[in-house]
């Protein structure tokens, strides 16, 4: 009887590939652990845990009613396509108010007129929120200005200073100037 003798396998060493694929899987698994708290910090931010906005810029009252207003994010504002620079903004309107008021408009810089009142918001009157586009004219001395429109047809104006409503946006403008 004819016994053949069993082929001996090479025996190849790990390496390269093989040896850290293993490594690279398990870093695949460990990074998005690093993004988990800025996940949780912005699911917050949105159910309004964190209240209005990252930074709330204070109540004022503009004509009969008083209102709330928040940064929602405290950054620079960001670039959004051919409709240039925007910044975010939230609103809160007083409990008094919600039936009152028919619409609110924010404006970097003076309105002309209603009709260019700037930008709306939108949202439950608990938290509205705008992109209100910086011009390029803007300075780190411009206004922020809130226009309400009553159901009655009452307008009502107030501002804010720039540098109080946003120093990021303050800074962002006084370091595109130089």
């Amino acid at each position: 009887m004819n016994k053949a003798a069993p082929l001996k396998q090479k025996s190849r060493p790990m390496g390269g590939w093989r040896r850290w694929r293993y490594h690279v899987s398990a870093a695949l698994l460990v990074l998005p652990l690093a993004y988990l708290p800025r996940y949780f910090d912005d699911l917050a931010l949105l159910r309004g845990d964190k209240g209005l906005g990252q930074r709330e810029v204070g109540e004022q009252t503009v004509g009969p009613w008083s209102v709330r207003l928040a940064e929602w994010r405290v950054e620079a504002p960001r670039r959004e396509g051919e409709a240039g620079y925007m910044k975010q903004f939230t609103l809160a309107l007083c409990r008094e108010c919600i039936g009152q008021v028919k619409a609110a408009y924010l404006h970097v810089g003076k309105p002309r007129s209603l009709r260019a009142a700037g930008a709306l918001f939108s949202g439950s009157p608990y938290r509205q929120m705008t992109s209100v586009p910086i011009p390029t004219r803007a300075t780190p001395a411009s206004e922020l200005w809130l226009t309400l429109e009553g159901w009655d047809g009452s307008v009502y104006q107030a501002s804010w200073p720039l540098k109080q409503a946003s120093p990021a946006t303050a800074a962002w403008l006084q370091a595109k100037g130089e």
